[in-house]
């Protein structure tokens, strides 16, 4: 998009109860067991489910023993999937185990040893993206959705709102005037909800304590609000849809504002650069936003298995730097970890056993995690000075 013209851009979220979102937590948990007890664990984990079942299929090879079944009823117990006769709860659950070893094939490329370079556990491309309209450095359209969906777990978990279920789905629409964030063109609200409530209560109720708090800031006259616009949602959850791992990967990421290699991030340990890739390609978008070189860029690593040193980087800053693009890429090549092993050091990604926290509301834009930092904003203001 052109820096300076007037558009309308939306993204969606999604609550932690929606069924691709339980599968993603799911896995993610499988995967903060393995590492908490053998930070070397190799691990590609994917969930599915449907009523009252879950299914769990892939590769694990790790020292420590997992209980499956106690990790997904204890994250159906978090999300809050406890209610018997909904479809989808933790005492009528079916579990399914078809989870093997990684193959020494894709082992031995991926694996430090033999004077041999930790390489990339796959080929591909990662993006990483930041922009200057949020303090989080962030698009806006994505963060005022994840705030809704948040909102919306907030409210039920805290018993706010008592008719309130997991599921559940948000969508802003925001005007732009001259590349610029200015107002919302519209709010688009879906909650998973009781038998009990009637659905002007509900409209009239969310309204007030979930999408102002939000939103107020960039509402005007003219926003429109649709929510629950077919009418009831009584049915939801994996009650309503076969959720699978992996198949929200935009809501995970910039809503659609930056390119997306294609690569999800749940259940997949930091050996494969589908995850650690993304995030440090988030790391350098981030830092260099924030020291000013750039209002906006995208970041593009990309990766041959086996192989240590990214096949390719690309930087585009969208006509918002000074700075020759070519320049900022070599930049990141001398200041920033673009190797497996440099990125899984520097990230901490082998200590961080909270992978589980990245599987809803977004792997960006969240101080706590740690390729969310800023800290080599000098180093790359005393390169270019």
């Amino acid at each position: 998009m052109k820096k300076n013209r007037n558009y309308v851009f939306s993204s969606e979220s999604v609550t932690d109860g929606h069924p691709d979102k339980v599968c993603d937590q799911i896995s993610d948990s499988i995967l903060d067991a393995a590492l908490s007890q053998d930070r070397f664990s190799r691990v590609a984990c994917e969930t599915m489910v449907k009523t009252n079942f879950v299914a769990l299929a892939g590769e694990i090879t790790t020292k420590t023993k997992i209980n499956y079944r106690a990790i997904v009823s204890e994250t159906l117990k978090r999300i809050g999937y406890t209610q018997k006769g909904i479809g989808f709860d933790i005492d009528s659950i079916e579990l399914i185990d078809r989870i093997s070893e990684q193959s020494p094939d894709i082992s031995q490329g991926v694996t430090e040893g033999n004077e041999r370079e930790q390489g990339a556990g796959d080929q591909g491309m990662m993006m990483g993206y930041a922009s200057n309209e949020t303090i989080e450095l962030m698009p806006l359209p994505i963060m005022l959705a994840h705030g809704l969906t948040r909102k919306l777990r907030e409210v039920r978990v805290n018993g706010i709102v008592d008719y309130l279920r997991p599921d559940g789905k948000s969508q802003v629409a925001v005007n732009y005037v001259n590349g610029k964030p200015v107002s919302l063109k519209n709010i688009v609200l879906a909650a998973h909800h009781s038998e009990m409530i009637s659905l002007k209560k509900l409209r009239e109720e969310l309204l007030e304590i979930v999408i102002k708090p939000i939103c107020h800031n960039y509402m005007t006259k003219s926003t429109e609000v649709f929510i629950n616009a077919t009418g009831k949602f009584e049915i939801g959850g994996p009650a309503a849809d076969a959720g699978v791992t992996g198949r929200k990967i935009i809501v995970d990421t910039y809503g659609s504002k930056g390119r997306h290699g294609g690569g999800a991030f749940s259940g997949k340990d930091p050996s494969k650069v589908d995850r650690s890739g993304a995030y440090a390609a988030r790391y350098i978008a981030k830092n260099i936003v924030a020291s000013g070189l750039a209002d906006r860029v995208e970041v593009q690593l990309a990766y041959c298995i086996g192989v240590a040193k990214p096949t390719s980087i690309c930087i585009d800053t969208f006509g918002t730097s000074k700075l020759d693009e070519a320049l900022l890429e070599k930049a990141v090549m001398k200041i920033f970890p673009v190797k497996p092993k440099e990125i899984i050091g520097k990230l901490g990604l082998l200590d961080f056993h909270n992978y589980k926290d990245t599987a809803a509301f977004g792997h960006f834009g969240r101080e706590e995690f740690p390729w969310e930092k800023i800290d080599k904003v000098e180093n790359l203001l005393n390169y270019f000075h």
